[in-house]
């Protein structure tokens, strides 16, 4: 993680570069006048992580539990508003800057914050009350409109139907009730006893109602529905919501009852509306002069609350600023022991070695701004507690640091792969990922995002872009060795470049015959183009990429086991180095280390060449393969066909014997001697306690207390594992690092089929349709590129560059066990929060 301590950096020597800062336990003596104010100042520098003293006690039982809550109750009443304003589309004002929240906080200031906000959010709540009422009182008045409206269609169309109903009603094997009318006039509703209910209801629940209706009446209704075009506001979520007038004719107060039932259950809203006409055009009149009325005070509330919001949002980022590094002081100092004798809080924590002085500097700052007489003290503890890790970083090693930190945290002071995957992590990447273009393409991507860091931060929010943004060092660096083992490999989108006169001659071709080249010197750099088109390319690149990985991947496994002397000096185990990385690195090598050197020699020889008579000098060119599986099958015994040397079958066997005689000596020496170191403190009256020499115990918060012990079973048995693990790896390790000959070519082979499938036939085009062609093919060979070539087979070499780093780089010395330093540190709590 980049560190927020900005403070001096010791030199270091070369042997440390790699490893963790120096880490101290300290001890703080802080008066409680002082506590909140010196606690603020720390989380500013950001320089301590502070040990949990109060691990037994509940969190509600810790002292400082009632200030959490008010600045809890704070912090929602915050969110309250903040949610106002984001309803109204109100921007928030990003927090002040500079010494304002820099500076520790009053505890009178905090209680005027929380009456200011507490008044904010009293107004809001009763602006919103208000609006919602309101709006309910126009959602009535604008469904009425719509009803009154509708009404007189309604009952024009009902009393064509009246006298249906009235028939129905009257026939006992349909009508649900014995009506009692009056004979009448068939138009006259009142003389047949036939009622009618009106309402709203949801659009969606229109369909549902009317079949409820239909069967629950037998059929004995006539309704008839319209939608209210007019949009209509929910009071409660503010969003737009759809709804219908209908109006429903029926006979019988009984048939009427059981309709308004229907009604509610489905959540219709019903009204009184006037039979007479006159009544409903001076009711429609009286409804429309307090839609208007209405509309006039909802604008009014709006624009009140809107202007509240407004200043509201000038401040609220520095509020919640404020309440969250404050709510992160108390629940920091309820780590501490208050010491009711000194009247002083006492807290323990780790700190970088060489922030020692600032902290000092710190903790001396004038107590009397915060109403103290007497300063903090600072006093190192000496402790075998194992310390939290802490690697310095900065923008361009983050990235890196990220990659090792994923597969796990350094244990202290142990070798941090970090530092040398700066360099191997992208150049691995290019022997996969090498093309001069494709790189070309990835390094102005990454160079944009570098240049452009400041500005495209705000936008690093969202996880992919975020992935990118974070590590836009890494593909910058991904990009320029892509670049680099491209020029090596002489391809660029595919094609291959001329930049120096070839080693080959080509004779003038004769029909009929296989044009043969004849070699008359040696490119400069890189692949000779001569080999681009040619029918034995794929022949000669798989033999060269392949061996070329075995002899990187060779490389870099030594490198890992070398880096376990190291580790081995730092902890105090001078015996593994003979017991462990001797007869590691002499297994290896003498297998696989000679395999590299016959490589390389098998390289260094011309094999076509011949004396002053012509005569060719040797034979055909060996197969390594066989030569290996042969070194296992008949030790001593080579083939002639498969010889390089003079004296290789004794050699051969002198290497098979040495890593023979390494694996008891990896197996049995280590717990040898452990048990060796065991009898003399037995001797000497002591009494190890029993288990692994290799754990330690941990307390509540991760810190180990160092103290060895020792089970010889448990030993012998990680023993045998190790071994066997370390032998059979050196096979399987070795065989993964083929992945970067297999996705070099399978990326060249790609390349090449994309080019050939969309810029070679725009170009085979007659010349009229050249433009059109080259412009169309142009566009699908560079958008297929990007989202395949770059995209997907990017992030493939990417994934197993990592992998090739995890597990067979890092499993060779680097155990990750480690817990990772994290300082109390206003940046961090707020960049979590905002997350």
């Amino acid at each position: 993680m980049t560190s927020p301590i900005y403070s001096r950096v010791a030199p270091r020597t070369p042997s440390t570069l790699f490893r963790s800062e120096d880490m101290s336990l300290v001890q703080l003596f802080i008066p409680a006048e002082v506590a909140q104010s010196t606690v603020s100042r720390l989380g500013e520098l950001g320089a301590i992580q502070f040990r949990d003293l109060n691990s037994d006690t509940t969190t509600f039982q810790r002292a400082f539990v009632k200030e959490i809550r008010k600045l809890d109750e704070i912090e929602r009443k915050l969110r309250f508003l903040s949610n106002q304003c984001e309803k109204l589309q109100l921007p928030i004002q990003p927090p002040a800057s500079g010494k304002y929240l820099a500076r520790p906080r009053a505890p009178q200031e905090i209680v005027d914050l929380e009456e200011t906000v507490l008044q904010q959010e009293s107004r809001v709540l009763q602006m919103n009350s208000s609006h919602e009422t309101l709006q309910k009182r126009l959602m009535e008045l604008v469904e009425i409109k719509h009803i009154v409206q509708q009404t007189n269609r309604f009952f024009r169309e009902g009393e064509d139907h009246v006298e249906q109903i009235r028939r129905n009603s009257v026939d006992e094997s349909t009508s649900l009730i014995q009506p009692d009318v009056e004979a009448g006039p068939a138009g006259e509703l009142q003389h047949l006893n036939v009622g009618f209910v009106a309402g709203v209801i949801s659009r969606s629940k229109i369909n549902v109602f009317e079949r409820i209706l239909w069967r629950a009446l037998r059929g004995n209704l006539y309704m008839n529905y319209a939608e209210i075009q007019d949009p209509l506001i929910d009071p409660e979520t503010e969003d737009s919501i759809e709804k219908n007038v209908f109006i429903i004719f029926a006979h019988g107060q009984e048939i009427l009852n059981k309709i308004r039932r229907v009604s509610e259950s489905m959540g219709a809203t019903l009204y009184s509306i006037e039979e007479n006409p006159e009544d409903r055009r001076a009711r429609a009149l009286d409804v429309a002069n307090k839609i208007e009325d209405l509309n006039n005070v909802l604008f009014n509330i709006n624009q009140t609350r809107r202007a509240e919001l407004i200043k509201v949002a000038e401040n609220l980022a520095t509020w919640m600023t404020i309440v969250k590094k404050e709510k992160a002081v108390y629940d920091t100092m309820n780590r501490f022991i208050y010491d009711a004798n000194r009247k002083c809080l006492i807290a323990e924590g780790w700190c970088p070695s060489i922030s020692m002085d600032e902290i000092q500097e710190t903790l001396r700052a004038d107590p009397s701004q915060s109403g103290g007489n007497v300063g903090s003290v600072l006093t190192e503890l000496h402790t075998t507690r194992e310390p939290p890790t802490y690697h310095r970083t900065n923008r361009f090693t983050e990235g890196f640091q990220s990659i090792v930190d994923v597969y796990g945290v350094a244990k202290y002071k142990e070798v941090n792969p970090g530092l040398f995957t700066i360099i191997t992590f992208p150049f691995l990447f290019a022997v996969m990922f090498g093309d001069l273009g494709h790189g070309l393409i990835m390094t102005c991507i990454a160079l944009y995002l570098c240049i452009n860091e400041k500005k495209l931060k705000s936008l690093a929010g969202g996880e992919m872009f975020g992935m990118v943004y974070g590590g836009r060092y890494l593909i910058l660096l991904m990009g320029l060795f892509s670049m680099f083992t491209g020029l090596i490999y002489n391809d660029i989108f595919s094609q291959s470049l001329s930049l120096f006169q070839s080693g080959w001659k080509f004779p003038d071709p004769v029909a009929g015959q296989v044009t043969q080249a004849t070699q008359v010197g040696v490119y400069p750099f890189g692949l000779d183009p001569a080999w681009h088109g040619t029918d034995n390319l794929l022949i000669f690149t798989n033999s060269y990429k392949m061996k070329m990985s075995i002899i990187f991947g060779i490389f870099q496994m030594t490198l890992g086991i070398v880096l376990t002397v190291f580790n081995y000096k730092h902890f105090k185990k001078e015996y593994s180095i003979w017991a462990e990385f001797v007869p590691q690195i002499l297994f290896i090598e003498s297998i696989f280390g000679y395999l590299v050197i016959t490589i390389i020699y098998k390289w260094s020889i011309d094999w076509f060449a011949t004396d002053a008579n012509g005569v060719s000098l040797y034979d055909s060119p060996p197969s390594l393969l066989n030569m290996l599986i042969y070194m296992f099958l008949s030790p001593g015994n080579v083939e002639p066909k498969d010889q390089l040397f003079r004296g290789q079958g004794p050699l051969q066997l002198f290497l098979i014997s040495v890593a023979l005689v390494c694996v008891p000596w990896m197996l049995l020496t280590k717990p040898y001697i452990l048990k060796k170191e065991h009898d003399k403190i037995v001797e000497a009256g002591y009494t190890p306690v029993q288990g692994n020499d290799d754990e330690t115990d941990a307390n509540d918060d991760g810190d180990k207390d160092g103290h060895d012990t020792y089970d010889f079973a448990e030993i012998m048995i990680n023993q045998a594992i190790h071994t066997i693990e370390f032998c059979l790896n050196c096979i399987s390790n070795t065989a993964s690092y083929l992945r970067l000959w297999a996705l070099s070519l399978a990326h060249a082979q790609l390349s090449e089929v994309l080019w050939d499938m969309t810029m070679v036939p725009s170009y085979m085009l007659p010349a009229s349709f050249l433009p059109i062609s080259m412009t169309f093919g142009f566009a699908i060979w560079f958008t297929l590129t990007v989202s395949i070539l770059l995209c997907m087979e990017g992030l493939s070499a990417f994934l197993h560059a990592l992998r090739l780093h995890w597990v067979e780089f890092n499993g060779k010395f680097y155990g990750g066990t480690g817990v990772a330093f994290e300082p109390f540190c206003f940046k961090t709590v707020l960049e979590e929060s905002n997350e």
